[in-house]
């Protein structure tokens, strides 16, 4: 194994003890959860592994928010989760993700608590809040600017997005701003081609992470929607050099509206030839049962060792990437 590894390695585990000081300062419980569940999730871009009779979690979310239904109101998990498909310089097939959340807070206290942990984990390795990416120094002390999605979206995009509008709408949209999309392309399909193509690289090119917030509804997931604006979910994502870091949810907490919005994802993904995963009852039960008003972040920690080291590539963090297996 190279040298420069074994230094990546060790700073690896600088920054999960900082990581962990953080949370006990806090007064955050660790926790775990099982890795091996029924219901692995719905997400329409996002792929389970098999294994035996069930998956391999994409995320803790579900048992995280049983537990937060049960009475906790500080947990935080440090664990492995496994998505298909997924491989590249920022992307692994097995991964290490952190997921925190609070009972009786909104995304403004994650908002705070993401700031400081990424300062304090980045500031425990580099010796300061500068975080490296493609070679160049991003300060990430706090505050970081927020922008909403569709602010972004028109900035750099050229693509006004209203949230409830027909895929059609969305299609000419995007086709106005000059972007390649096919007639019959799915609202959200519609909205990344734009994404993908002219927003995350200006924000790559930014010199501070952005707080981006305000999805649209059609991206709401497990976000509870604005209850001033429908066609907006109390969602954001954390984007450091180009680099999506972390992604946070106003929790939803209607088992009425997650139920519809499980069986819409799955008639989704059945319509495009994907795995058809179970609906998680027990998660719904806990629902039934009263989630306070709560909000949770889930951060991807290799992402975070990579900007604290400078790193290009996630095998570069990792003890064994999945080729070295």
């Amino acid at each position: 194994m190279p040298r420069s590894r074994l230094a990546r390695l060790e700073a690896r585990g600088v920054a999960l003890a900082a990581l962990r000081r953080f949370f006990a300062a806090r007064d955050f419980l660790e926790v775990e959860t099982p890795l091996l569940v029924p219901s692995p999730g719905l997400e329409i871009h996002l792929d389970a592994v098999a294994a035996g009779r069930g998956y391999l979690i994409t995320s803790p979310e579900y048992q995280m928010k049983r537990l937060l239904s049960a009475g906790f109101e500080r947990i935080y998990q440090v664990c492995k989760c496994f998505r298909a498909g997924e491989r590249g310089p920022h992307h692994a097939g097995e991964f290490t993700m952190v997921e925190w959340y609070r009972g009786y807070a909104d995304l403004d206290a994650i908002v705070r608590d993401t700031e400081e942990l990424v300062a304090e984990v980045v500031t425990a390795v580099a010796g300061a809040p500068k975080a490296r990416v493609a070679g160049r120094a991003l300060d990430v002390a706090p505050p970081w600017p927020r922008l909403t999605v569709r602010a972004a979206m028109r900035r750099w995009a050229g693509v006004e997005v209203a949230g409830d509008e027909p895929a059609p709408d969305l299609v000419a949209a995007v086709r106005a701003a000059g972007i390649a999309v096919a007639d019959d392309t799915a609202w959200d399909d519609a909205f990344f081609a734009a994404f993908l193509a002219r927003v995350e690289p200006a924000l790559a090119a930014l010199d501070r992470p952005v707080i981006l917030e305000d999805w649209p509804a059609p991206l709401a997931a497990l976000a509870r929607r604005r209850p001033d604006d429908p066609r907006t979910a109390l969602r954001f994502e954390v984007y450091v050099g180009g680099i999506e870091l972390a992604n946070a949810f106003g929790e939803l907490t209607d088992p009425v509206e997650q139920r519809a919005r499980f069986e819409h994802d799955q008639a989704i993904r059945r319509a495009r030839g994907k795995p058809v995963y179970p609906i998680d009852e027990r998660l719904l039960a806990a629902l039934a049962e009263g989630l306070p008003p709560s909000a949770g972040i889930a951060l991807g920690f290799d992402r975070l060792v990579m900007l604290a080291t400078g790193t290009d590539t996630i095998d570069q963090v990792l003890t064994f990437s999945s080729h070295e297996l």
